[in-house]
């Protein structure tokens, strides 16, 4: 072992071999840069190409670009200081290090660099492991986190499972904050449990904790201004989805059993494809929805996100009445114009899929993008009608997207939300006359999860796709399970494979009968 000294105020380095020159001074600029986001320089000192690698808890990003468009989004690195290094030469042009971290508000955590001499830049890092001091809880995933939060009341099926509560619930003893600290602060302390979360209290679960979701849950994407955005641990450096973001990654990091949420145009669809999770929206006004804040009453549904068919077959189980649920017939039919706006990635996959399922019908649901927009002006009116008013009082609060859709909401006038909720009738029974009792198959979501540098431009295209798709479960009040059984190429993964769930929308009052059918795809 040999020691090399280090700049003043700087721990010493413990060195095994002859230490090159140059390396530790490269060290310490890539940690000044991390703690002053510097990501011109951390973009220099990360190695350039496809095959350098960074690892953190969220999982692995490959290549220098997806590397630093993370940290671009990340909008840098907590204050630290650096207690020990250790350097083991491996060549003249390569060395592993090894440094111990103090976090300024606690904790230590562990990193892990391989450096290489490149030709033409001097010192880079070519892999880094990134073990930060744990939080007490993920702000981003979680509002309130309990051991547990709320315990069971009985037992039964789900004994010893967990529960992520979406911030639209009310718990017994917490207030509803709906994705927004203003409303948050502003609600009462709730008396009793919303019905949905008491229904799977008396199965045997435990409330773990309140987790986050989009502001008023008006959107798909799962970006939150104030709380930041939750992790796709399925798809490191890309967005969960939303609403329901904050019970989807809980679920898909392995913190919660089940995560409790809503679906009013996807948002429990949508998660659950870009994480590779089991998601059950439920036949509308098949789970009670009293102590729910609600968005669009005429659309909103409640249901269950899970990592496992079992487990969603067991939430649903304890939250449905029996009495009411039929049997799906297993036959099958597509629709040509839902897949349209999906990416080509998307499409392949999807239609290898029907092509190996053999003999589908092909049915024609008519005109999408009017359904879609008679969609959309119902939830906009009723939106508004449910929030405008706080909205209007708090001018400012809300982040961009989320404001700009409440903004054209408010504009939609009396007549013509009971125009379009007059088409919604006619509509529906057609659907109903088209589909004639037959489960529809649609992928979950037109694309798979995008980036977190996706502009904003980009959110909006996928996002109108989608909805454009997920908006005939909504006008149909139908039941539809998102089962993680496709994949496809994903740039975000610079090519390589990432989830995508593929839809049933069955019958109404099909919800247990569709999970048992979406099984058999996986078995």
């Amino acid at each position: 072992m040999s020691e090399r000294r280090a700049q003043p105020d700087r721990v010493v380095p413990v060195v095994e071999g002859e230490l090159p020159e140059g390396l530790v001074e490269a060290f310490w600029e890539y940690e000044d840069a991390l703690m002053a986001n510097d990501t011109e320089a951390l973009d220099r000192l990360f190695a350039p190409g496809d095959s350098t690698m960074r690892t953190d808890a969220s999982g692995l990003l490959v290549g220098h670009e997806r590397i630093g468009a993370f940290r671009r989004m990340r909008g840098g690195t907590p204050a630290r200081t650096i207690a020990e290094v250790r350097i083991r030469v491996v060549s003249p042009t390569a060395a592993l290090i090894v440094s111990i971290s103090r976090a300024a508000k606690g904790g230590a955590g562990v990193q892990t660099q391989l450096w290489e001499r490149l030709s033409d830049q001097g010192w880079a890092i070519t892999g880094a492991h990134v073990q930060a001091a744990p939080p007490p809880f993920d702000r981003s995933v979680w509002r309130a986190v309990g051991d547990p939060l709320a315990a069971p009341t009985a037992s039964g099926p789900l004994d010893g499972m967990t529960v992520a509560v979406k911030d639209l619930f009310a718990v017994g003893g917490f207030a509803v904050g709906a994705g927004i600290p203003d409303y948050l602060a502003e609600s009462p302390v709730e008396e009793a449990d919303a019905d949905a979360v008491a229904a799977l209290r008396a199965a045997g679960a435990a409330v773990l904790g309140i987790a986050r979701t989009d502001e008023f849950a008006y959107s798909v994407a799962g970006r939150n201004v104030h709380y930041g955005t939750p992790p796709n641990p399925a798809v490191p450096g890309a967005i969960p989805g939303g609403s329901s973001s904050g019970p989807a990654s809980a679920v898909a990091l392995g913190q919660a059993t089940i995560g409790l949420a809503t679906d009013t145009a996807g948002s429990i669809r949508v998660p659950a494809s870009y994480q590779g999770l089991w998601g059950l929206r439920t036949t509308h006004g098949a789970v009670s929805a009293e102590g729910l804040v609600p968005l669009a009453p005429s659309f909103d549904t409640i249901g269950w996100l899970t990592r496992s068919a079992a487990t969603l077959e067991a939430a649903a189980v304890a939250s449905l009445d029996p009495a009411m649920q039929a049997v799906a017939p297993e036959t099958f039919v597509v629709s040509s114009d839902l897949v349209e706006s999906c990416t080509p990635e998307v499409r392949a996959a999807f239609d290898g899929f029907v092509a190996d399922l053999g003999g589908v019908e092909v049915v024609d649901l008519g005109d999408l993008d009017e359904m879609f927009a008679t969609f959309r002006t119902v939830q906009g009116a009723e939106a508004w009608a449910a929030d405008g008013a706080w909205i209007s009082a708090h001018p400012g609060v809300l982040g961009p997207d989320v404001a700009e859709r409440f903004e054209i909401a408010s504009r939609i006038s009396a007549a013509e939300a009971d125009a379009a909720r007059a088409r919604l009738v006619e509509l529906r029974g057609r659907l109903d006359a088209v589909l004639d009792g037959r489960v529809l198959l649609l992928p979950s979501t037109s694309s798979t999860a995008p980036g977190l540098d996706a502009s904003p431009e980009e959110i909006a295209a996928v996002r109108a796709g989608t909805l454009r798709m997920t908006a005939v479960a909504g006008v149909g009040g139908y039941p539809a399970v998102s089962a993680p059984v496709l994949s496809a190429p994903s740039a975000v993964l610079s090519g390589r494979l990432a989830p995508l769930g593929l839809c049933l929308v069955g019958p109404r009052y099909t919800d247990l009968s569709l999970i048992a059918l979406a099984s058999s795809f996986t078995a």
